[in-house]
């Protein structure tokens, strides 16, 4: 039988693949209601894997990596924006 663990870990996996799908959809729909409609598909698909993701990490089922410091956050961001 399947673990939760696994069952959650393949879902967040599932869930990331088609989040990139729709971004790559939406940046190449001309039909405005169609790209609107991707959108909102989207952005419920965005809440969804945030939720999982929460309740993933607060069961241990998902370890982030180490958050970033101000001061790699800063390098990063100054990088990005020259």
């Amino acid at each position: 039988m399947i673990q939760d663990k696994t069952m959650v870990n393949d879902a967040l996996s599932m869930m990331k693949s088609s989040l990139t799908f729709y971004a790559t959809t939406i940046s190449e729909c001309s039909n405005l209601q169609l790209r609107s409609a991707l959108q909102q598909i989207r952005n419920n698909c965005e809440t969804s894997q945030y939720d999982l993701y929460k309740m993933a990490e607060t069961k241990g089922f998902y370890k982030p990596a180490i958050s970033a410091n101000d001061n790699d956050i800063q390098q990063v961001k100054t990088q990005l924006q020259g």
